[in-house]
């Protein structure tokens, strides 16, 4: 195997889950420059191809979601040297977890319900989450973290609440490279 990131032999993708707001596109990005490795997100990858994700799931509905997931999925999964940005739900589903963990290592990006709800109320598209609609979003981000916490526990959670992003980065990249050279 020829040289990958930062001129060593390491082949595994770096992938990112969390519930939405936990900060996985922007630690991503942080991560991709930092150790010159390509960064994807798989909410902008389906986005490109099928327009906002708001549209999706209002005029094909959530099943048609997870499908085009499932196919981003599959194709990364055979792809190295990257940094992976999931949807908040996407390494649930089973069949995309073994795809994506084929040559990567999962990292879970976590916050407080009242942290991930500052993040997504201030940023540029936390209006057109679809899973939030509702007079209470802090309430139904609380909800979908605890239905979410089994899958999420499965792998090295990451705290990212009042820590900026090159903080977290550093967590992420001192766990890779050990288990890299483990």
């Amino acid at each position: 195997m020829g040289p990958t990131a930062l001129g060593s032999p390491f082949v595994d993708n770096i992938v990112l889950t969390g519930f939405m707001g936990t900060g996985k596109t922007s630690v991503g990005r942080e991560l991709g420059t930092r150790l010159r490795m390509e960064f994807v997100d798989t909410d902008e990858i389906i986005e490109s191809r099928h327009g906002p994700i708001d549209r999706i799931f209002a005029e094909h509905g959530e099943q048609a979601f997870r499908r085009f997931e499932r196919d981003v999925a599959s194709e990364l999964g055979q792809r190295k040297g990257l940094v992976i940005a999931t949807g908040g739900r996407m390494l649930l589903d089973p069949v995309n977890l073994d795809d994506l963990t084929r040559n990567g290592r999962v990292f879970c990006l976590v916050a407080t319900p009242e942290e991930a709800h500052r993040r997504i109320t201030t940023d540029e598209i936390g209006s057109e989450r679809p899973l939030l609609g509702g007079d209470d979003p802090q309430r139904r981000i609380a909800e979908l973290m605890a239905e979410r916490s089994d899958g999420y526990s499965r792998f090295p959670q990451i705290d990212t609440d009042h820590r900026d992003v090159a903080t977290v980065a550093d967590e992420i990249v001192r766990l890779w490279l050990a288990a890299e050279t483990a």
